[in-house]
């Protein structure tokens, strides 16, 4: 295999394409707008309808139990009031998952991609255009 798990974990986790590694999966200016395809390799980002929801659960788990849930402990054991607790929840369950957009698209396109690496395009056999080896 050309692009080992190990390698794909390294990329979603510094926001590179999974296939090449190359930096530029956001459209340039934008804060939210994936780029369809990697300009670097041409690797699809949206695969099918549907693709953004391992990025929308990764990025709910992540603001729910990262964020949510220390608030609600904090209010619960009475080191927060109230009305601290509730702006402080309110706040971050829009906020986090604002900041969590990017990374979280990355980390769903690792994911997909660690489970299946042979559906890389640096991975297939390019005489056969099957998949090449599938061990690490």
């Amino acid at each position: 295999m050309r692009v080992t798990r190990s390698q794909i974990i390294v990329r979603g986790l510094t926001h590179r394409c999974p296939n090449c590694g190359g930096e530029k999966l956001f459209q340039p200016g934008s804060l939210f707008t994936l780029n369809r395809e990697c300009p670097a390799c041409g690797l699809k980002t949206e695969r099918d309808e549907g693709g953004f929801l391992a990025a929308m659960s990764l990025n709910y788990t992540v603001t729910l139990v990262g964020f949510l849930s220390p608030v609600a402990l904090l209010w619960y054991f009475g080191v927060l009031g109230g009305t601290t607790a509730a702006v402080l929840a309110g706040g971050g369950a829009v906020v986090v998952p604002l900041l969590l957009y990017r990374p979280s698209r990355c980390w769903g396109l690792a994911s997909y991609y660690f489970f299946l690496p042979h559906h890389l395009p640096a991975n297939r056999d390019p005489q056969s255009g099957s998949a090449g080896d599938q061990n690490d």
